[in-house]
């Protein structure tokens, strides 16, 4: 694990808004080299509203994602985790669908 790549990793108190009309999707993530790779996707998953939780296993390369689709759709999920790298050159990450619930 690279030192200089740590990231710490954020907690959200989702509103009642937020868990209204919750869906699952699980999203297939590629470019997670480690445990700080897993949570800048993560973090950048829980800053948009409407998204409840974020579960992401680098070693699985996946993203499960608890969301209210009435605040964010799937695809800016799945912009979310292409920004995460913050295009740095160093970090870049792509996701696709895999299942939605």
């Amino acid at each position: 694990m690279d030192e200089n790549c740590h990231v710490e990793p954020i907690e959200k108190t989702a509103t009642v808004a937020d868990r209204k009309n919750i869906e699952q999707i699980m999203l297939s993530v590629s470019g997670m080299g480690c445990p700080n790779y897993a949570n800048r996707v993560r973090n950048s998953l829980l800053v948009l509203d409407g998204v409840v939780d974020a579960r992401v296993d680098h070693e699985a390369g996946l993203a499960q994602v608890a969301f209210n689709p009435d605040f964010v759709p799937v695809d800016i999920l799945i912009r979310a985790i292409s920004l995460a790298g913050g295009n740095d050159g160093r970090h870049e990450y792509g996701a696709r669908l895999l299942e939605q619930n």
